[in-house]
Parts: structure tokens; C-alpha cells; sequence
């Protein structure tokens, strides 16, 4: 798709001179020390230059502006007074109130939504993440377009004359968005069947996905468990795509382990519908691996986000493991003590220096432990697919063999009994 957009570049906020600014209600006052702590966070992995900060509370956003008119003739004045080329809020903002502030501030203005969508724009490297993050920006950007087209000038005249090129270019790029939107949405279908059928495929192992806030630790911990070649970074957003690893635990067997893209607070509701293919791991997996920065100072806020973020894609009601990670960054423990006392399942770790995986390999074993079964299995002596199958997918407890049979004792995921059932094996529960 191709769009005519001569002030476009100028929505790149890479290396721009930035404001933040956050609009509180009043019982979000007592979060005023770290309230910026987040969006600063996204708008420097953006490439902001922040250069000054303003938070405002009050009862709700503006209607027309977010912010109250006293500070946005404030904000006018440290525009001036800081060579500031855009300002960020980390509020969502309507189409209206962006391009009300951009009127007054005469400044490019840039909401919580689209500094997501940036980041999210660079990090894409994979053909189903580049779709997704293209479908999930044009409908952001569709009912915003009326503000990106203000530099055209109207053509002046009476009452009832015609519209300007402005609004006519307006209707022109709104048909060019919903085509390339029916296109995206058409082959991110195509991927997600593909998806789908990869996911089926792996039904006969155990499943283990990795969920959490973004930069929580979970591509550090896939690597300390399964000795994954996965790419380790201290940033926002370091991980887009869904990579899975064979996980070899001892005494037990092969599980499959997934991580994927990280969670934050407000996540663009565009983003998530638009992930939901790459998700499709985190649906069906056998056990959640919900991992949590332990040291940070919001880190119960973050887990109700990941399980709100869970609950949007229906994936709330899986068996759960809370893990606290990062705890060597923690000087009071206070609040992991709460949070284990409040959590039924729960294991406190450090990915970075291997403290606590033995806890949270046992963990493991035990949860997906409740989804088997012991069972007594009777066959042909030369049955070596299915003894191949067993060891595979189970662990053998007892045996014993005669000429002509063998009697089995295995403990096995309850989803296996009915598959090795069969005329010359008989199953039974023990």
C-alpha cells in the first residue's frame, strides 16, 4: 500500500527532543513518585531524548485535551523553553484530544499507543510479527488520520462549497487502509491455521509457556532451563516472536517450553487482537509460567496486567506458576513474602544465577504431575512402538515380563490413555 504522506517522517520519534506527561486520577496520586517510571522506559527504548517530565492530577482526562487549559498554557511555555519536538503522554488519547494538543502546541503529539506501536515496529523481524504489527498500526492510525492531514490548507469559500483536497485525500487514504487491513487480516488467518496445526502437532508432549511483564526475565530463564540459544537483553519488547525448546528435565522427561512477547500495562487493544496467533502457544499450553520481577517496586500491578492480558486472549483459566525472579535485587522481602503467602503456587528464583531452579524444576514436575494418571499396561512382548511411545512421553514405575506379554507400570499424561488403548493393549487405572 502506498499512502501520500508528506508529514509523516515527522511522526518518527527517534532521537527527537521529548516531554513526557502523564494525566493521574486522584486515587492514582499516591503513584506520583514512579508514575513516569514506564512511559519513560518505552520512549527511550523509542529513541526519545527525554528532555522534561509533568504529571497532572485530576478527577478525569480532559475531554477535549487530557490536560486541564492551565497546563497546557504550561506546557506551551516548556515547549518553548526546552526546543521540545513532540510530547509523549502516557495516557491513551482520542483523535480528538491529539489533535486539539497539536493545534495548541503547534507540536507533534504522541500517546502511550504509539510509542508501543514504534517499538513494536522495530523490534518485528519475522514475516507473521511484521504483519501483525502493520495491521495493528493501521487501525490505530485510521480514525487519527484527519490529524496527520492538517498541513493541507481547506479551499476557502461560501457555505455548502465543496470539500478541500485535505479531506478528499482523507476519504482516499481511508480505502487504501481498509484494503491493505482486509489483505493483513486475510494472511495473518493463513498463519494462524498454519500455527494452529504446528501446535496439534506437538499435543503428545507436555507443554510449559512463559508469560510475564515485558523485561520480567523470561528469555534469561528459558535459556538457564532448556540451554536455548535465544537472544538475552536488558530492554522493553526484546522478544516479539513465540520460540519453543525442548526442555529435558531429569528424572522426568522432554516438555516443551515456549516464550513469547512480553505484556505491559494498557497494552493497545489493536496489538493484542493482532497477536493473538502468536499467543496460540500460551492457549494451549499445559502449565503458565507467569514470571515476575520480584524487585520491582509495582511488581503486583504487573501481574494483574499479565493476568488481564491473559484473561483478553482466554488463557486465564490454565494451571498457573508465579515466579518471582530477579529476587538478588531485592533488600526487603516484605512483598515476596506477601505475594507467596497470597499465590498457591509459587517459587522464588534468580534466571541470572541459576538460584532456585532445582525449587522451580520440582514445581514444574508436580503441576504437570497432576495431569497424569498411573496405569497398569498389558501387551505383546514385541509391542516396541508403544514401549518406544511410553518411554518417550512417560516414566515406568514397575514391570514384569513373560513369554508371550509384558505387564507395565507407567505413569502417563491422562490425554495418552485412550491413544495407546487398543486391541492387543489393555489399560488400566490404577
Amino acid at each position: 500500500m502506498h499512502l501520500a504522506e508528506p508529514k509523516r517522517e515527522e511522526l518518527n520519534v527517534k532521537s527527537k527532543r521529548g516531554i513526557l506527561v502523564r494525566v493521574l486520577s486522584r486515587n492514582q496520586r499516591s503513584d506520583r513518585e514512579g508514575a513516569l517510571e514506564e512511559i519513560r522506559g518505552l520512549a527511550t527504548t523509542a529513541g526519545v531524548q527525554v528532555v522534561h517530565e509533568m504529571i497532572q492530577v485530576r478527577p478525569k482526562p480532559h475531554p477535549a485535551t487530557c490536560l486541564g487549559s492551565g497546563k497546557v498554557e504550561e506546557l506551551i511555555e516548556l515547549v518553548e523553553a526546552y526546543e521540545a519536538e513532540l510530547i509523549v503522554f502516557d495516557n491513551n488519547l482520542t483523535p480528538a484530544q491529539s489533535r486539539n494538543l497539536e493545534e495548541a502546541l503547534q507540536t507533534i503529539i504522541v500517546d502511550r499507543s504509539e510509542v508501543i506501536l514504534d517499538i513494536f515496529a522495530t523490534r518485528a523481524q519475522t514475516y507473521e510479527a511484521k504483519l501483525q504489527v502493520e495491521l495493528a498500526q493501521l487501525l490505530y492510525f485510521r480514525p487519527r488520520l484527519k490529524r496527520l492531514w492538517t498541513h493541507l490548507e481547506r479551499i476557502e469559500g461560501g457555505i455548502g462549497t465543496g470539500r478541500g483536497p485535505g479531506e478528499r485525500q482523507i476519504e482516499t487514504d481511508r480505502r487504501l487502509i481498509d484494503r491493505r487491513v482486509s489483505e493483513l487480516r486475510r494472511r495473518l488467518k493463513d498463519v494462524e491455521s498454519r500455527r494452529r496445526r504446528e501446535v496439534s502437532r506437538r499435543a503428545d508432549h507436555m507443554t510449559v509457556s512463559l508469560v510475564g511483564y515485558t523485561n520480567a526475565g523470561k528469555s534469561t530463564l528459558m535459556k538457564s532451563l532448556a540451554g536455548a540459544d535465544v537472544m538475552v537483553a536488558d530492554k522493553l519488547f526484546a522478544t516479539l516472536d513465540t520460540r519453543t525448546r525442548r526442555w529435558e528435565i531429569a528424572g522426568w522427561g522432554e516438555v516443551l517450553l515456549s516464550d513469547t512477547v512480553g505484556f505491559v500495562r494498557d497494552l493497545p487493544h489493536h496489538l493484542v487482537a493482532s497477536f493473538r496467533s502468536t499467543l496460540e502457544e500460551t492457549r494451549h499450553a499445559d502449565l503458565l509460567l507467569h514470571v515476575a520481577d520480584s524487585g520491582h517496586p509495582r511488581v503486583t500491578d504487573q501481574i494483574e496486567t499479565v493476568n488481564s492480558v491473559l484473561s483478553d486472549v482466554g488463557a486465564d483459566q490454565l494451571p498457573q506458576l508465579l515466579v518471582l525472579n530477579k529476587v538478588d535485587t531485592v533488600e526487603d522481602r516484605t512483598d515476596i513474602d506477601i505475594l507467596r503467602a497470597k499465590t498457591e503456587h509459587c517459587v522464588v528464583i534468580s534466571a541470572t544465577d541459576d538460584l532456585g531452579l532445582d525449587r522451580l524444576t520440582a514445581a514444574v514436575c508436580d503441576m504437570l504431575g497432576e495431569g497424569e494418571v498411573e496405569a497398569e499396561i498389558t501387551t505383546g512382548i514385541g509391542n516396541g512402538r508403544l514401549l518406544a511411545f511410553l518411554n518417550e512421553h512417560g516414566r515406568m514405575t514397575d514391570s514384569e515380563y513373560n513369554e508371550h506379554t509384558m505387564r507395565l507400570i507407567y505413569r502417563i499424561p491422562r490425554r495418552f490413555v485412550e491413544q495407546i488403548t487398543g486391541d492387543d493393549t489393555t489399560v488400566t487405572l490404577l
